[in-house]
């Protein structure tokens, strides 16, 4: 790529995720948040899942060297200014994608996904250590739910006073940041932004809409998509709340189950 055409081309970020065939979640709506929000997506895929509205029927991981060969392919020929992790099954995949992260110098942002919306294990249990002590010491931001900080930490979140207790425990593995995501909580949907010693409370109200299928990995990529045009963490936290709290208003019913949220709300694109 010439000089010229690098400097006209939009900011970089990279995805390690898994796919979702019904496109609702995984590489696909991680995509399609970054071309909503400006950014050149690209992606290492880390394992294909049989999935739709209702649930993920089958899961199969990509061997670490294919994934170590994806990663290293478009790094260094194409560059990156953001990473963003989601769905990474196994204990030798989350430390292959840690040192992979750990070897490139820009913002990364972990979404340690443990289970899918329809409640789908997609975390071995025996690769909870390795998120712990590899991956999250990486980290620029981790975007744990609720039920992921149980798994990750044992911390039970079961009102907003208990989201700082969450925080600090998450913190304790090592990320500059931590985003504990409230939106298991019931009245408006809170989340809490925090590097120990700035904190930042993010409230939006909440849709009355079953169809929130994504919104982890959409809000996660929305973050990193933030990031690599600059900003700083607070400020990628905040318009990245305010997309994904749009895409959840405008989300809409597909196959049986529970629907996608609308990443191309802002431009009337999607279902709604």
């Amino acid at each position: 790529m010439s000089a010229s055409s690098r400097a006209s081309a939009p900011p970089r970020v990279l995805t390690v995720a898994g796919s979702d065939s019904g496109g609702g979640a995984g590489i696909q709506a991680d995509l399609k948040t970054m071309l909503a929000l400006g950014v050149h997506g690209m992606s290492v895929l880390t394992a294909v899942t049989a999935q739709n509205s209702l649930g993920v029927q089958g899961a199969w991981e990509l061997p670490v060297e294919a994934v170590r060969a994806q990663y290293r392919s478009v790094v260094h020929d194409i560059g990156v200014d953001a990473v963003k992790t989601g769905m990474l099954s196994s204990a030798e995949l989350v430390e292959t994608v840690a040192e992979l992260i750990g070897g490139t110098a820009v913002p990364s942002v972990v979404d340690p996904v443990g289970v899918s919306k329809h409640g789908d294990s997609l975390l071995a249990a025996s690769a909870l250590d390795s998120v712990r002590t590899k991956l999250l010491p990486v980290a620029t931001v981790a975007t744990p739910n609720l039920d992921e900080v149980a798994q990750l930490t044992g911390v039970e979140v079961e009102s907003e006073d208990g989201m700082r207790r969450a925080a600090a425990a998450v913190l304790a593995y090592g990320p500059t940041w931590v985003l504990i995501k409230g939106g298991h909580l019931s009245g408006d949907a809170v989340d809490f932004l925090t590097d120990g010693s700035q904190e930042h409370w993010l409230r939006a109200p909440r849709f009355d809409n079953r169809h929130t299928h994504g919104t982890g990995c959409t809000l996660a990529s929305a973050i990193a998509s933030g990031l690599a045009k600059g900003q700083s963490v607070p400020e990628a936290v905040t318009a990245a709340k305010e997309y994904v709290t749009g895409a959840i208003a405008a989300g809409f019913a597909l196959g049986g189950g529970i629907g996608p949220v609308d990443h191309g709300w802002r431009f009337g694109t999607g279902g709604a």
